[in-house]
C-alpha cells in the first residue's frame, strides 16, 4: 500500500486544514480507510460554500480511500445551531426527498459512485436510521453518553446562548449536536467510518461524535475540519448581491458561475486556485509566479474560472460562458450572439435599459425603431448621425444604412434584437406579441 498518497500532506499545502485530531494523518497511511462529510439538504442544490468539503471528499478518493456523503434527511428536519443567529424552518419530507435527489445528481460530478472500485463513494441519509428510533430508545442509548456540561461547553452552543439578541435555544436545536454525533457512531459502527470531515463551526458536533464512539464502544475515530473561506477583504465567500452563487445552472447560470470566479481579487485566486481546483502542485506554483509578474492580465484568474466551471458545468458550459464573456468587451460577432441561449443572453445583459416594441410594428424603419418607437436615441437626427459615422451596430454588426427596416430576421431567441451606441453603450429592444 506504499503508493498510496499521503492525503492530510495533501491537503495541508492546499490549506485546506483548520483542525486536525492527533493521529489521523498516521491512521490515514495505514492504508484504505472511510470517511464522510455530512449535508443537510436545505436545497436542492449546493452553493459554492459546500464545494470545499466536497473537494476534501474527492481528494480523499483520489488519494485511495472511501468517501462517503451523508445527506441528512433527519438532521435536515431539525436543523444545525452552528453560526446561525435564528432557528431554520423545518422541512416537510416531499420537500427533503425532492432536495436530496439534486444533491445526489450534483454530487456525482465529483465523486465515483458508479465504478467498480473498492473506494467508489457512497451516499447515506441519516433519516434511514433515525425514521424508526422512538424518542425513549434515543435518549435511553444515546442521550445518557453525553453530559449536558459537555453539550453545553460547545462553541455553537456558548455563542448562540451569549448573544444579546438571543432567543435562548430550542430543545430540538440543543439536540442538533447529539443526532451528529449519532451519525457518526453509526457510520463508524455500521461502514467503518473513522474520520468525519466539516467546516470549522462543526469541530464541537465532529468531536461529540467522537465522544460517543469512545464512551458506547471505546472505540476509536478522527475528526477534520477546513477553513471556513473568507474573501481576503473579509466579506462572505460564496455571496454576491444576488445571494448564494449555486452549482445548479437554474439558479445561478453558468455564465454569471465563470464571472463570480474570474472576478475574484489576486489575493483570492492564489488561495482559491489551492482550494477549488485539483491542479497539482507545480502547475499552481507555476501559475501564481506568472501572475504575480503580470497580475493586470488576470490569468490566474482565468485559469481558476475554466478550472471549476468545467468541472462543474462541463466543457460546452464553460466555453458559452467564455463567449458571452466576451461579448460586452471583445471582439464578438452576431454568430457569437445568436448562439447564446436566452438564459445567458439576460445574464450578460443584466441591467441593460430594455425598451419594448409590439410585432405588428414589424417591418419598421430604423429612425423610428431608434427614436420614435424606442427612446434609445433623444431624436431621430442624432439616430441618422451616430449610424452615418459608423458608431452604430445592431445585433454587433455595424450598421451604416439610414434606411434599414427592422424585420423580424433581426430577432434573436424570437423575442430580443441588440442594440449598441459606440463601444460601451447596449440596450435590449423586446419585441412582443
Amino acid at each position: 500500500m506504499h503508493s498510496m498518497k499521503n492525503f492530510v500532506e495533501e491537503l495541508k499545502w492546499r490549506g485546506m486544514i483548520q483542525d486536525i485530531m492527533p493521529g489521523t494523518e498516521e491512521k490515514l497511511m495505514e492504508g484504505p480507510q472511510a470517511a464522510y462529510v455530512g449535508i443537510d439538504p436545505t436545497a436542492d442544490s449546493l452553493h459554492i460554500g459546500h464545494l470545499v468539503s466536497v473537494m476534501i471528499l474527492k481528494h480523499f478518493q483520489n488519494c485511495g480511500h472511501k468517501p462517503y456523503a451523508l445527506i441528512g434527511g433527519a438532521t435536515g428536519m431539525v436543523g444545525d445551531p452552528s453560526m446561525k443567529s435564528q432557528e431554520r424552518n423545518l422541512l416537510d419530507e416531499a420537500t427533503l426527498n425532492h432536495n436530496v435527489a439534486g444533491l445526489k445528481a450534483q454530487l456525482s460530478r465529483f465523486l465515483d459512485f458508479d465504478s467498480d472500485a473498492p473506494n467508489k463513494a457512497e451516499l447515506v441519509n441519516n433519516y434511514d436510521w433515525m425514521k424508526d428510533y422512538t424518542f425513549i430508545n434515543f435518549i435511553r442509548d444515546i442521550g445518557k453518553h453525553i453530559t449536558v456540561n459537555y453539550m453545553m461547553a460547545k462553541d455553537s452552543v456558548k455563542k448562540r446562548l451569549s448573544r444579546e439578541s438571543s432567543e435562548g435555544m430550542s430543545f430540538t436545536e440543543f439536540s442538533y449536536q447529539l443526532m451528529q454525533g449519532y451519525d457518526f457512531y453509526w457510520l463508524w459502527k455500521n461502514k467503518g467510518c473513522i474520520l468525519q470531515f466539516g467546516g470549522s463551526d462543526q469541530w464541537g458536533n465532529i468531536t461529540t461524535g467522537n465522544e460517543l464512539i469512545r464512551r458506547m464502544d471505546g472505540g476509536e475515530a478522527f475528526a477534520l475540519t477546513c477553513p471556513l473561506i473568507k474573501k481576503a477583504d473579509g466579506s462572505k465567500f460564496g455571496k454576491t448581491e444576488k445571494g448564494n452563487v449555486w452549482l445548479d445552472p437554474d439558479r445561478t447560470s453558468p455564465y454569471q458561475f465563470y464571472q463570480f470566479w474570474l472576478n475574484v481579487s489576486d489575493e483570492d485566486a492564489e488561495r482559491f486556485i489551492k482550494i477549488f481546483t485539483l491542479l497539482d502542485r507545480e502547475t499552481i506554483e507555476n501559475a501564481i509566479a506568472a501572475h504575480r509578474e503580470a497580475p493586470e492580465r488576470r490569468e490566474l484568474q482565468r485559469l481558476l474560472a475554466r478550472e471549476v466551471t468545467v468541472m462543474v458545468h462541463g466543457e460546452q458550459e464553460y466555453e458559452n460562458a467564455v463567449r458571452a464573456s466576451q461579448m460586452l468587451f471583445g471582439k464578438s460577432t452576431s454568430e457569437d450572439l445568436r448562439k447564446l441561449d436566452e438564459r445567458t443572453f439576460l445574464a450578460v445583459f443584466d441591467g441593460v435599459p430594455t425598451f419594448e416594441i409590439a410585432r405588428t410594428d414589424l417591418p419598421l424603419g430604423i429612425l423610428d425603431a431608434l427614436a420614435v418607437n424606442t427612446q434609445i436615441f433623444p431624436s431621430k437626427g442624432e439616430a441618422r448621425k451616430m449610424i452615418q459615422q459608423n458608431g452604430f451596430s445592431l445585433n454587433k454588426d455595424k450598421l451604416t444604412d439610414i434606411g434599414y427596416q427592422l424585420s423580424e430576421a433581426d430577432i434573436i431567441d424570437g423575442k430580443y434584437i441588440l442594440a449598441q451606441k459606440g463601444k460601451k453603450d447596449y440596450f435590449i429592444i423586446k419585441v412582443n406579441g
